[in-house]
């Protein structure tokens, strides 16, 4: 089933690739126009496995922004619970993305992390508001935040005010918890079809 967001996630990002730059603005706090050019790059990699065979592991996106400084990015969609196990995907993710540009000058290897996100489309009580990596290196310690958005922690209102229109088709998980009774009452599920009606309206009135 979660494929079936991932995938969802990737068509918006395919076919609507600048409905992510307000996205990266609410998570990272960046001031982008919308005008910026963007950069996709192959979201296939293969995570080196010692002792065995190399495992394909797909990234939900990985893109470049060319803003006053070229940023690269990196935002994963989760609809499962936390078990831990994300970070650990997250930081392959992030070191294979590294390693693709990586540079070697006189012996020396410069690779440079994207900026990595979480966007968690069902929240949990286990759902923690960030993530964090801490590098133990022989030269010292690096450590930083992953941050996470929770679609569920946004209202229709903050959606279009904000200009998150890639929110929408993942507003529904806010009534997710409502869908028994949706089920049981048919005014309700008139009210809910109401509501849908009201995106349309608000969504052929934007420029």
């Amino acid at each position: 089933m979660a494929n079936i967001y991932d995938g969802a996630f990737r068509t918006i990002l395919n076919d609507c690739r600048k409905l992510v730059i307000p996205v990266i603005n609410e998570i990272f706090g960046e001031s982008y126009t919308g005008e910026e050019e963007i950069q996709f790059y192959p979201n296939e990699h293969f995570i080196d496995q010692q002792d065995e065979a190399d495992k394909e592991r797909i990234t939900d996106t990985n893109f470049t922004v060319f803003g006053k400084i070229p940023k690269k990015y990196h935002v994963e969609c989760e609809s499962s619970l936390p078990d831990g196990k994300i970070t650990i995907r997250l930081f392959e993710y992030d070191t294979q993305i590294a390693l693709d540009e990586g540079e070697v000058t006189e012996e020396t290897l410069t690779v440079t992390f994207p900026n990595t996100a979480v966007l968690y489309l069902r929240t949990y009580k286990k759902t923690p508001d960030k993530m964090k990596y801490v590098i133990v290196t022989p030269g010292g310690t690096v450590q930083y935040d992953i941050p996470i958005m929770k679609v569920q922690n946004y209202s229709l209102d903050d959606i279009f005010e904000k200009r998150l229109l890639m929110l929408i088709p993942f507003y529904i998980f806010s009534h997710e918890n409502r869908f028994p009774e949706y089920d049981s009452s048919g005014q309700k599920l008139e009210e809910l079809k109401a509501e849908y009606q009201v995106i349309l309206e608000r969504l052929d009135e934007l420029d």
